[in-house]
C-alpha cells in the first residue's frame, strides 16, 4: 500500500549521527511513512548502522550508490525510488521533533499547499544541544525566494499529486534551493509553518569564509545555468542574496 510520506535521506560517512536521524523518524507521532536512506559510498560503518534499523523496521530502506556522486544524486535516487504521495527530506546528521510530520501534513491540508516548510532549531555539532532558532515567513513565491533561500531542506515537504516528482539539479551545493525554485515556477507560493519542528546540526566548517564563498558561487551558477536568468536579473538577485547573507551573518 502506498505510504503518505517518503523521507529521503542522503548519507555519507555519517556513522556518528545517522542513528539520531533515524530514531527521530521512528519517534514520529505520524506513522504512515517510509524512509529511504541513500548511502553515497561511505567509507565508515554508516551502512551497517542502517542495515540494523532496516532489519527491525521494514519502513526503512537502504540504497547504496556504487560510487560517490554527491548529495544531489543521492537525493534524486531517493526521490526516484519514493512510493509516497509526499516527499520529505532529512539529512543524515539532522533530527526531527516527534510531531513534525503530523503537524506539517495537517498544515498542508489546511492551506492546500504543494510545498511547505517550517522553522527549525540549530544544534551544536558535537553536543547536539540547541544553540539558536531559525524563524520563517508565512509564505514565499518564486521571485522572493530568488533573493534568499529561506526553506531549510530538513523541513521541506512537497506533494507529488500537485506537482509530480520533481528532482534536484546536479549541483554539489544549492541543489535543494534549485528544487524549491523548480516547484515555485508552477505553483503560486510555498507555505511556512513558523513552528520549530526540526533540528539542524551546524558543522564547524559551516562558518568558514571559504565555504561561504563557494556557496555564493553555486548560487550564481544556479541563477545563470539552472534558472537561466538574464545577466541583469542574475546580478539583481545575487545582490539581494549577498545583502541578506551579510545581514544574517553580520559580515563574518
Amino acid at each position: 500500500m502506498r505510504k503518505a510520506v517518503s523521507i529521503v535521506t542522503p548519507m555519507y560517512n555519517s556513522e556518528r549521527f545517522i542513528s539520531e536521524a533515524v530514531l527521530s523518524v521512528l519517534a514520529q507521532t505520524y506513522s504512515d511513512w517510509e524512509m529511504i536512506i541513500v548511502d553515497d559510498k561511505s567509507s565508515d560503518r554508516s551502512a551497517d548502522v542502517v542495515v540494523e534499523f532496516a532489519r527491525r523496521d521494514s519502513r526503512i530502506r537502504l540504497l547504496c550508490q556504487e560510487k560517490n556522486l554527491g548529495p544531489a544524486a543521492a537525493r534524486n535516487r531517493g526521490i526516484a525510488e519514493a512510493q509516497g504521495r509526499h516527499i520529505a527530506f532529512l539529512d543524515s546528521d539532522d533530527r526531527w521533533l516527534p510531531e513534525k510530520l503530523e503537524r506539517q501534513l495537517a498544515f498542508m491540508r489546511e492551506n492546500d499547499a504543494a510545498l511547505s516548510y517550517t522553522a527549525y532549531y540549530r544544534i551544536d555539532e558535537k553536543s547536539g544541544r540547541r544553540t539558536g532558532e531559525v524563524r520563517i515567513p508565512r509564505s514565499v513565491d518564486y521571485r522572493e525566494l530568488l533573493k534568499q533561500n529561506i526553506i531549510g531542506c530538513l523541513t521541506a515537504i512537497y506533494d507529488t499529486e500537485k506537482v509530480g516528482k520533481v528532482y534536484m539539479p546536479e549541483l554539489r551545493k544549492r541543489q535543494d534551493f534549485g528544487l524549491w525554485l523548480k516547484i515555485l515556477r508552477h505553483v503560486p507560493a510555498a507555505y511556512g509553518l513558523d513552528e520549530p519542528l526540526a533540528e539542524y546540526r551546524v558543522r564547524s566548517s559551516d562558518s568558514v569564509s571559504s565555504n561561504k564563498l563557494k556557496a555564493s558561487l553555486y548560487n550564481w551558477r544556479l541563477y545563470r545555468e539552472v534558472e537561466k536568468l538574464p545577466l541583469h536579473k542574475a546580478v539583481y538577485y545575487f545582490g539581494w542574496y549577498t545583502y541578506r547573507s551579510l545581514m544574517k551573518y553580520g559580515g563574518r
